[in-house]
């Protein structure tokens, strides 16, 4: 009889320990499934890291104003091995689920679209190393710019006189074919990215004048995001 008493309150036991076990491993993975949110913060020499590709991992980033524009330049810090083609930097609206796609098609070939009208640009790149690139573009003339790592590239025109809708949805990692969704695994991004920032209107680099304090849209030291799927928050080790 104690033998069978003893052998019930072993089994009890167990089956107690493991429904706790079971209970903590999914409420592990529903923290997993939820975004992560943070408020403004300096992500100053912080990158996001981007292990793999994927369709549900992505960064939301929330502007400082999310007005219509027509003038604007984004900037940002990219590290990656990928040769295919993947977004940089996806900004939509509901008027426009390619507002603003700043994206490499190739090594050597970047392209920028405004209001869905899309025009490419050519570069000599290094491989396997960071770049810095930034994007430009002014309504009343049309022009638009890109520089990598402070080379002008050849400027083209699209899309003058037009306004950017208000209310973007900003996403790091992922082209959005809807509005906050529609995502391609084959156009994510994978490696690192960060230093980003936007103005809403044309920063003249060829006076040399950049001071990203200024920026206010996207300010990577006043910095609100959401990430979704495996996105790790890292040091950045290069420059």
């Amino acid at each position: 009889m104690e033998k069978w008493l003893l052998w019930t309150l072993l089994l009890i036991t167990f089956s107690r320990t493991m429904a706790l076990t079971e209970n903590h491993e999914e409420e592990n993975k529903e923290r997993q499934r939820l975004p992560t949110q943070s408020l403004y913060k300096d992500l100053h020499r912080k990158v996001f890291l981007f292990p793999a590709s994927s369709a549900d991992s992505y960064v939301t980033l929330s502007p400082l104003k999310n007005t219509e524009l027509q003038n604007f330049t984004v900037c940002l810090w990219t590290y990656t091995e990928l040769t295919r083609g993947y977004s940089v930097f996806s900004y939509a609206t509901q008027a426009s689920t390619n507002e603003i796609l700043l994206f490499r098609d190739s090594v050597g070939q970047y392209s920028l679209t405004v209001g869905s009208e899309e025009v490419t640009f050519q570069v000599q790149e290094p491989s396997f190393t960071p770049i810095n690139i930034c994007a430009t573009w002014a309504s009343a003339s049309g022009v638009a710019e890109i520089w990598v790592d402070g080379i002008p590239l050849v400027r083209k025109v699209l899309k003058q006189g037009y306004t950017l809708s208000a209310n973007a949805m900003i996403i790091l990692g992922q082209d959005q074919d809807s509005y906050g969704g529609g995502f391609d695994i084959n156009q994510s991004f994978v490696g690192e990215i960060g230093n980003v920032y936007m103005w809403d209107y044309v920063v003249p680099f060829h006076e040399g004048k950049t001071d990203c304090s200024q920026a206010n849209v996207l300010n990577w030291k006043k910095m609100k995001y959401e990430k979704m799927g495996h996105v790790i928050m890292v040091p950045q080790l290069r420059d």
